[in-house]
């Protein structure tokens, strides 16, 4: 059976449990030994207490650690040997955490001082944290969201680009506030303006027929159809400079194409 190991020291665990590096490492080659386990390899943290997570990212803020997971991406290990499970983590949120990128590769937790324990086994308190975590995460995106939001509503009331995907006959280029003119689908634009104003009754059908004989493309490069057709009469307004997002309208500060 393939293991690994892994010690974990933090200025006052360390005076206060006794449990130096050294001897975290004596007593798992001991372990492994007595259950004619290969042991690969140990991987420690000094200095880092077990509850600490980076918050941006809720990850567990540990180097050690980090090459544990990076070494449980590439081979095939059945457990990670620890003297307690205490030294793994000590917060019941990096606990779940750590279930969590442990199961994704398969391997269990084998604890020197605790013979029993598997993160396999279910527990009501794994239940109650993943499900806060989960709202957390779901409340930040959320939070994100409605930031966002606001900032596109405000740039869109000064009449500024607020982004998403360009509107047919403009391209939004990286880093500027304001839609520029796509000279190549601006004609197409006129064009479809240009034959309808000549014929209201004109078929959308009709245009889009027109337009393939011209030898125009879409955006994708492909033919057009009616559905394209509307899409651009529908936005007449725009096309004349009148900005558009959501529910809102603003002298736009885009240029006009009709």
């Amino acid at each position: 059976m393939k293991v690994i190991g892994y010690l974990r020291v933090s200025t006052s665990g360390q005076a206060k449990d006794g449990y130096s590096l050294s001897y975290q490492q004596d007593e798992i080659e001991s372990f492994c030994r007595e259950q004619g386990w290969e042991l690969l390899h140990v991987f420690s943290d000094e200095g880092i207490s077990g509850a600490k997570v980076d918050e941006s990212a809720f990850e567990v803020d540990r180097e050690g650690f980090q090459d544990m997971l990076s070494f449980l991406s590439t081979q095939s290990i059945h457990h990670v040997v620890v003297l307690n499970t205490n030294r793994l983590w000590r917060s019941d949120i990096v606990k779940v955490l750590i279930h969590r990128e442990f199961k994704k590769f398969s391997v269990d937790v084998k604890s020197i001082e605790q013979p029993t324990y598997s993160i396999y086994k279910k527990d009501p308190s794994d239940f109650l944290i993943n499900g806060l975590i989960e709202l957390l995460d779901a409340y930040q995106r959320l939070e994100i969201a409605m930031k966002l939001g606001k900032g596109r509503n405000r740039k869109a009331k000064e009449g500024g680009y607020a982004g998403g995907r360009a509107t047919f006959g403009y391209k939004a280029t990286k880093g500027s506030k304001i839609l520029e003119i796509d000279e190549r689908q601006a004609a197409i634009v006129q064009r479809v303006f240009a034959l309808k104003d000549k014929n209201p009754s004109v078929s959308l059908a009709s245009i889009a027929e027109q337009l393939n004989l011209d030898n125009y493309k879409t955006h994708e490069g492909k033919l057009f159809t009616k559905v394209q057709v509307k899409r651009i009469l529908d936005r007449r307004d725009f096309y004349s400079g009148i900005y558009q997002y959501a529910y809102i309208e603003a002298v736009g500060k885009h240029p006009a194409i009709l």
